[in-house]
This record gives structure tokens, C-alpha cells and sequence, in this order.
């Protein structure tokens, strides 16, 4: 029987919206108005699943699905259309897009086959209210909330767990049936820092996660690296859980990787690995979604490469030439998530570009003489600069306190001076101007071109009058016009 909480012993007045944000609001009170039009139809319309768990724990939330209960589809249909236009997102278990609102009927699942599609799913109005939530995977997701009493339907305790910062399954039997409800709970438990039941752990340890398709898969590791406060927590979790052995082994082998203790007094490359992450965490909020991803997958690839190139060396642990032998098990990574450009942005290209140079903001600042601008434009062509002072500076950060990370600082401030930030400088001189000239277009043309620009980035032809003097020089020393 589920358990029924009347309103006044959870806070939220039957006609309270949702809390912070207009758009929150809006979704709450659109999802209100359903639920009336149901309750008039015979039915029971409840908001369910994330709205509800996060309205608990006092997190902001968008995302509002609504389950209907008594109502058959088609008839659902027709109440929907009064709220706009209504799109059928699943057909065949009925779930309705109205707005930015999900509206279902309750499911029921039957395991066919393998993987995330090997289910029959079809949507039973008639189905109790408590048999509906038993199909969810964790406790805190299978609370349901009555827009029009304000009354939660807790039947697994959902809200006991939320208040013991416990993550547990709902129906151990039935949890394997989608191994991706594995990485859901990685994510979980570091986005709401939960521990996790004694008894979900040993059932997360025995399922095979070998039928998860990339996109799955990157789907929850984006949530762990870009939600929670401190990633950490989901990769120590996956860790303990074996997902980092099973679907990671570039990561599993940082594990018990030493490094030199003056330097690295935090352990071994996997804890120093964590520490980063979380450095990162915090540098993150001001950019765009793109280059949020490629800075948080920097620092998990950072330090791939030395695995391969740690060895005991003059009395001191050392990993020489890491930066490029991390490279390749870095693209594995990439390629075993199946990242490659967002929103048009190249986030494979930038990844790879802070492994290979993640050292060079520390050396730069050090370097005997110091480096010229010629440097930072031709480090420009291979990453974008800001992106990789960030994961240098998280670097820095994760080896406990006490070092001096001014350096990152300093070369980020420079890269701005010079404009070069996020791009090298544009070419001053063009192929036209030199077929203006009279220069067929050709090899010969090309390499004049590529000449010029060395020499603009090395500051000699700062200007288009002086790169376009030194261009026609090059092209009559070559006889070309």
C-alpha cells in the first residue's frame, strides 16, 4: 500500500509552485492544471521521479514528468490538447510531450533481450500507484507528489532515504535489467553525495556492463564530470564498484601508479587524478557547455601517460616524455566514449591538446631565457590556451597545498596580452594577394605563404605592410611573378 504523507509534514502547500526560477513555476502550475483536467476526466495526474526527489533534497529543478493514473491513452490525448500541441514521444507505453512537461502513463516492462532496448513496453492506466514506482531504480526516484493535495506517495521510503543520505534500489530483482542503472547511481551518489547501501553495492558489482552502447554511457559520466561538486565521489564509487576496471582501463591504470612523494605527497597518479577532476570542477562554471566537457575530460586524461613512462630514476620517480605518451590512451578514452566535436566545437582536438601540453604553462614560466611570444603563437595552433592554463592550474592544485601555482596565472595573463587565448593569429597574408601579384596558384605558393606566417608569429612581420613586402620579396626571389 503506498504511504501517503498529508502536505503539512513535507513544507510545500498544496498550491505552492515549485520554488526558484519562472520557468520551474510554470512547469509546476501547467502540471496543476493537468491534473485537474484529469481528476475531471476520473483519473489521478502525479508529478513523479527527479522534480520530486530534487524539490526534497532543496535543489533547483526543470525537468517536470507527470504520470497518469485511470485515464486511457487516447482520452489523455484529447485532455492534453487543451494545454497545446501535444507530440507522442513513446507511442507504444504512451508518453506525451505538452510544453516542457513529460506526460505518461504508467509502464509496464517485460525484459525480451539484452541491452537497453531488449524490453516490451507498454503504458496500463490501471496499473496501482505503488506496483507504477516499483519499476524505478533508486528509492529517492520513486517518490510521487499530488499537485492538487500537496500529498507525497512515498511506498519504498524514499524521503527516509533522502534524510539518511542513503542511495538504495528499489527491486533488487529487477535493477539488473538495465545495466545502466549502474552509472545512474555513480552519478547519483556524487551529484547528491549519498553513501550507498551495503546491499546496492554488492548488486552493482554483479551486473555485466558490457551491453552498454557509448552514448549510454557518456550520457551518465557527463552528468558525474559537469553535476556534481566534487566528480570524486562517482569515480571512487566506480572504482569500488569495478566500472572503472570494466568500461575504464586507461583510468584503472592510474591505480597504484607512484610518483615522486616531493612532488606528489597526495599518493599515487589515481588519487592525483581525483584531486584534479575536482580542481577542474570549479573552473568550469563560466564557459559554454563545449568547452566545460573538454576542460573536465583534460584533466581526467591528463596523466594517462604515465602508466607507460614511470620508472625509478637516479634515486627519484620519474615519468619523462608522459605529456605525448599520454596521447594515445587518451584518444582510446575518447574514442570509447565516442566524443568528438559539440555544438560544433572540437572537444577531441582540445583534450588531446591539454594532454600533450599540460606541462608547458610551468615550463614556460621557468624557462632560462624566457620564452618569446613566437612560443605561445605556435603553442596557440595546438590548443586553446586558456583551456589549458585551467588544467595546469588544476594540475598544480591537486597535489595538496603548499606549491606555488602562480605560473598558470601568469602564462593564462600573457595569452590574453597577446590575443591568443583561443586562437592563433590569423594569417596577415592571403593566397589572393599573392595572385594579385601575378603568383600561380601552386606548391610554390603555398610554402611562400607558410614562410610568411613562421615569420609573423615569430613577431618579424608584425603587420600586413611588412608580411606582405617580406611575401613579395620571397616570391621574385623564386621568380614567380
Amino acid at each position: 500500500m503506498s504511504r501517503v504523507i498529508p502536505p503539512e509534514s513535507h513544507g510545500i502547500p498544496p498550491e505552492a509552485g515549485s520554488g526558484s526560477g519562472t520557468g520551474d513555476r510554470d512547469s509546476y502550475e501547467i502540471s496543476r492544471e493537468i491534473a485537474r483536467a484529469v481528476r475531471g476526466a476520473g483519473g489521478r495526474a502525479l508529478v513523479v521521479g527527479g522534480w520530486v526527489r530534487d524539490r526534497l533534497m532543496g535543489h533547483p529543478s526543470k525537468d517536470v514528468d507527470v504520470e497518469v493514473f485511470g485515464v486511457a491513452a487516447e482520452r489523455l490525448r484529447g485532455i492534453l490538447a487543451a494545454f497545446g500541441s501535444v507530440n507522442a514521444v513513446g507511442e507504444s507505453f504512451t508518453v506525451y510531450k505538452v510544453g516542457d512537461i513529460d506526460v505518461s502513463l504508467p509502464r509496464r516492462e517485460s525484459k525480451t533481450g539484452r541491452g537497453h532496448k531488449g524490453f516490451t513496453v507498454t503504458g496500463d492506466p490501471s496499473m496501482p500507484i505503488e506496483e507504477a514506482a516499483r519499476r524505478r531504480d533508486f528509492t529517492i526516484n520513486a517518490i510521487a507528489l499530488d499537485p492538487l493535495t500537496g500529498e507525497y506517495l512515498d511506498p519504498f521510503d524514499g524521503r527516509g532515504d533522502i534524510a539518511r543520505r542513503v542511495l538504495r534500489v528499489v527491486d533488487a530483482r529487477t535493477f539488473g535489467d538495465d545495466s545502466l542503472r549502474v552509472l545512474r547511481g555513480i552519478q547519483f551518489a556524487a551529484r547528491f553525495e549519498l553513501d550507498v547501501d551495503p546491499a546496492t553495492k554488492d548488486l552493482c558489482r554483479s551486473i555485466p556492463l558490457d551491453d552498454l552502447p557509448a552514448e549510454r554511457v557518456w550520457g551518465e559520466i557527463e552528468k558525474l564530470l559537469l553535476r556534481p561538486r566534487r566528480p570524486s565521489i562517482g569515480l571512487t564509487l566506480a572504482l569500488e564498484l569495478g566500472v572503472i576496471e570494466r568500461l575504464f582501463p586507461e583510468l584503472d591504470a592510474l591505480v597504484g601508479c607512484p610518483q615522486e612523494p616531493e612532488w606528489h605527497p597526495e599518493g599515487d597518479v589515481w588519487v592525483h587524478t581525483l584531486l584534479v577532476i575536482d580542481q577542474a570542477r570549479e573552473r568550469i562554471d563560466d564557459l559554454d557547455y563545449p568547452r566545460r566537457v573538454a576542460l573536465m575530460l583534460g584533466a581526467v586524461c591528463h596523466d594517462l601517460g604515465k602508466p607507460a613512462t614511470t620508472a625509478f630514476i637516479d634515486g627519484r620517480i620519474r615519468s619523462l616524455d608522459h605529456e605525448e605518451q599520454g596521447v594515445p590512451p587518451a584518444a582510446s578514452l575518447l574514442d570509447r566514449l565516442n566524443v568528438h566535436s559539440l555544438q560544433g566545437f572540437d572537444v577531441r582536438r582540445e583534450v588531446l591538446g591539454m594532454v600533450a601540453n599540460h606541462l608547458k604553462p610551468g615550463m614556460f614560466a621557468k624557462a632560462q631565457p624566457p620564452v618569446g611570444d613566437g612560443a605561445y603563437r605556435r603553442l596557440a595552433q595546438k590548443v586553446d590556451l586558456e583551456l589549458l592554463a585551467r588544467v595546469a592550474k588544476s594540475d598544480c592544485e591537486g597535489r595538496g597545498g603548499g606549491f606555488d601555482c602562480s605560473a598558470m596565472d601568469h602564462f593564462l595573463a600573457r595569452a590574453r596580452a597577446l590575443g591568443v587565448e583561443h586562437a592563433p593569429p590569423a594569417p596577415l597574408v592571403m593566397g589572393r594577394h599573392l595572385v594579385e601579384l601575378g603568383v600561380v596558384p601552386g606548391p610554390a605558393l603555398g610554402e611562400i605563404l607558410r614562410d610568411v606566417y613562421e615569420r609573423q608569429l615569430d613577431g618579424t612581420a608584425a603587420d600586413f605592410d611588412s608580411a606582405f613586402a617580406l611575401a613579395r620579396e620571397l616570391a621574385r626571389a623564386r621568380r614567380l611573378y
